[in-house]
């Protein structure tokens, strides 16, 4: 998907349409440059979803908002803090509730993941972990989206912003542009 020719949508209030796109395409990326607008984003996805969620909290900044009272967390939502001495044992833990009933489930941010880990197999464990993340939320109808700041490098490919890897792909991913505009947050 080529995110510069893709359609821009306006995020209607209860989130429904990108709602429906996440559940088509598993995992879902939403890319974005600035931070606090992510943060903004995903509150308002969490305030939309029904069901349960799990949020993995990577970069702490979703939960630093919950801590702080700026953001209610929601009875719905189990928020996870993946670190380095617990992350084997959560991402079990997490596997094992999508292999069994729906969830949304949002991680955040996957920079951290290759900030976190300097070993090269960690790395590739996580992405291996989230595709079957991804391929039981097929099966029980769960949804999994994974933000990350990224920029362009020089050849227009979307890169981890800092640090430069490449974002991981499938066919079954969904590549989104999270982007704010004088009408509101846009969606391409």
């Amino acid at each position: 998907m080529v995110l510069d020719k893709s359609p821009e949508w306006v995020l209607d209030n209860n989130l429904t349409y990108i709602q429906n796109e996440f559940q088509k395409n598993i995992p879902s990326i939403v890319l974005c440059s600035e931070p606090f607008h992510k943060a903004e984003f995903l509150n308002r996805l969490i305030n939309s979803i029904e069901h349960s969620v799990i949020f993995v909290d990577m970069d702490l900044l979703y939960t630093g908002y919950v801590k702080s009272g700026m953001i209610k967390n929601k009875d719905n939502v189990e928020l996870y803090q993946l670190i380095k001495e617990n992350w084997e044992k959560d991402l079990s833990e997490i596997i094992n509730k999508v292999s069994k009933n729906k969830f949304f489930v949002i991680i955040d941010s996957f920079n951290r993941v290759y900030n976190m880990f300097d070993e090269l197999e960690s790395a590739i464990f996580i992405n291996s972990c989230i595709m079957l993340l991804s391929s039981l939320g097929r099966k029980t109808s769960s949804s999994v989206i994974i933000t990350a700041m990224a920029r362009k490098n020089e050849n227009k490919e979307w890169i981890l912003s800092p640090g430069g890897k490449h974002i991981i792909k499938s066919n079954k991913t969904g590549i989104y542009l999270l982007e704010k505009t004088k009408e509101g947050s846009i969606i391409s």
